[in-house]
């Protein structure tokens, strides 16, 4: 005798066990995406948007040449870490206190102190390798570095990187009068002051030729009339008047003049179509000289003429004019 076959209890059952919790919660749970390591796990770099701490206004931005002093505080975080106000997030910095001149590297991780007298927030492993005390206002030099990926790894597990290099004294004086010449409530420079650079000379620039013997202001031969006044004739003659201008057209100082009198060297030039409209601007001559073009204002007989031409070129903005004797 064949008993009935039920087909429907196969089918109840397979809907039993895919409806039930355990296979839903089987189906839901997410597969979690592995931890981030090596050098992806300081990205995504943020940077972030201005901010204000009681009226002043800091400007995240991703410099890769930061360089500054300041004070630095201590505060939350684990590892050796920091918090900073502008460095973008993650970055590696130098930081130096500028008491001892030791320098550790810190990952900055975090924004802050959110004060305007401090630069840095240290963690408390960070102020520990510094040897800094908890809770001090630490005078500090921060740099911000591109260290190896081998320090990175340090620092993002939680452990130390070797310390730097102790900053020389000399240095040290150098950003402690940095610091005390800056205000403790305006952002910080973010680049250390450079060195000037002196610029050269320009190739048509004049070069004026040396005087060979120093020669006395224009006003000083018309206010030196005392030598004439003593060689004055005797008193005998009353009516006879002394007068000052035979002490300016010849003063007992200047020997007598060659026949070729006096000139007004105005400069020396490289290219002669430069000379020549110096030339041309004065009212002067050109002559070569060796391998430069000489401008030059002149003859004159009379030292007042002369004076009076080295004043006009003087004025002209050829500072460096000298009167000459002869050729």
């Amino acid at each position: 005798m064949r008993l009935p076959v039920n087909h429907a209890l196969p089918l109840a059952a397979l809907i039993v066990l895919v409806t039930s919790p355990l296979a839903a919660k089987e189906r839901r749970a997410p597969v979690a995406a592995p931890a981030a390591s090596g050098p992806a796990a300081d990205y995504p770099v943020v940077v972030g948007e201005p901010f204000t701490v009681a009226g002043t206004t800091w400007t995240p931005a991703d410099q890769l040449n930061y360089d500054a002093v300041g004070y630095a505080t201590t505060g939350e975080g684990t590892g050796v870490t920091a918090a900073h106000k502008t460095l973008p997030l993650p970055s590696y910095a130098e930081v130096t206190a500028l008491g001892t001149g030791r320098t550790i590297l810190v990952r900055i991780e975090r924004r802050g102190p959110m004060v305007n007298d401090s630069l840095v927030e240290l963690s408390g492993d960070a102020a520990a390798q510094l040897g800094v005390t908890p809770g001090s206002h630490t005078p500090i030099r921060i740099r911000r570095v591109n260290p190896p990926e081998a320090e990175r790894a340090l620092l993002r597990s939680g452990a130390r990187a070797p310390e730097r290099m102790a900053t020389p004294e000399g240095l040290l004086g150098v950003l402690r009068r940095k610091l005390a010449e800056q205000s403790p409530l305006l952002p910080p420079p973010s680049t250390p002051p450079r060195m000037p650079t002196s610029l050269p000379l320009p190739q048509d620039s004049p070069v004026s030729s040396p005087a060979p013997t120093p020669k006395p202001a224009p006003g000083a031969t018309s206010a030196a009339p005392q030598p004439p006044i003593r060689s004055a004739p005797p008193a005998a003659k009353p009516t006879e008047k002394p007068t000052a201008k035979p002490a300016v057209v010849s003063p007992p100082s200047a020997s007598a003049p060659r026949k070729d009198g006096a000139f007004v060297q105005v400069g020396a030039f490289s290219v002669e179509a430069n000379a020549r409209k110096v030339a041309a601007q004065l009212g002067g001559s050109v002559s070569k000289a060796g391998k430069l073009w000489r401008v030059r204002l002149g003859p004159f007989q009379a030292d007042t003429q002369a004076a009076a031409a080295l004043r006009k070129a003087q004025s002209a903005g050829y500072k460096d004019a000298r009167i000459q004797r002869g050729d």
